[in-house]
């Protein structure tokens, strides 16, 4: 198969691997990128969101994250404050993130992948 797919992976997460495997037992190899290695820009960041018709406050990692400490956690934090930190800070950005041909997802639980493949 070929349709390009990319999964912006955490490795030390188990639901980003589950998802990761799914893809692979599909017959994709996808692109594989380590967000927190390589980290997030603004525009990367607000193309994902608009792709998955989310807020910045819906892909907010808050479990295992600092971002209670932060303050980001308070509903007062606007998005664009919300985004400046993420792009500081990639641990705070949920995952995985599949972007495909058939769409964008954060893939949480793992199994929501599978209808996306399934379109492929």
């Amino acid at each position: 198969m070929t349709a390009a797919i990319t999964v912006f992976h955490n490795p030390d997460c188990g639901t980003s691997r589950n998802v990761l495997q799914f893809i692979r037992d599909a017959g994709h190899e996808p692109e594989v990128i380590d967000y927190l290695q390589v980290g997030w820009t603004r525009p990367q960041l607000q193309g994902l969101l608009a792709d998955l018709g989310l807020t910045a406050r819906d892909l907010l990692r808050v479990a295992k994250t600092p971002a209670e400490e932060m303050g980001l956690t308070d509903p007062a934090v606007s998005d664009d404050a919300l985004i400046a930190a993420m792009v500081a800070h990639p641990v705070l950005v949920n995952r995985p993130i599949v972007v495909t041909p058939a769409g964008t997802l954060l893939a949480r639980p793992s199994e929501t992948v599978l209808p996306l493949l399934a379109r492929l």
